[in-house]
């Protein structure tokens, strides 16, 4: 299984992003996929996620901001970033539960495919 996120960017605050995730190479949609973020020093942040039910589970600090979006056919998650703020900006990452496919919360551990990730600065 293969990860490519894509879509970062720089953006003034109050603005808005689109962060797509593809996934290649497994064999069926069951998967959990979720989105994280990073900041150098602090703990990998999970965002949002989406489970091969469509139940989509946010983060506290993006709910109603945030919108996370799949497209089964195209193997293809989307994040939509909206009324972006500086605490937004790190690394987003794209990642997978492979295993039962279920979103158990927003912990990294679970998750074991990893994309590479893609920068998102949000600053005047």
């Amino acid at each position: 299984v293969e990860i490519t996120e894509s879509g970062g960017g720089l953006v003034q605050p109050g603005g808005s992003l689109r962060l797509s995730c593809t996934i290649s190479g497994h064999s069926d949609n069951k998967n959990c996929i979720g989105w994280f973020r990073e900041v150098p020093g602090k703990e990998r942040e999970g965002v949002a996620a989406v489970d091969w039910t469509g139940r989509i589970i946010y983060g506290d600090s993006v709910k109603g901001r945030f919108t996370m979006s799949q497209d089964n056919a195209e193997n293809t998650v989307a994040l939509q970033m909206n009324s972006l703020k500086s605490e937004d900006t790190a690394t987003y990452f794209c990642a997978a539960e492979t295993d039962t496919g279920y979103c158990y919360g927003l912990r990294a551990s679970p998750f074991d495919v990893w994309g590479h990730g893609t920068q998102v600065t949000v600053s005047e």
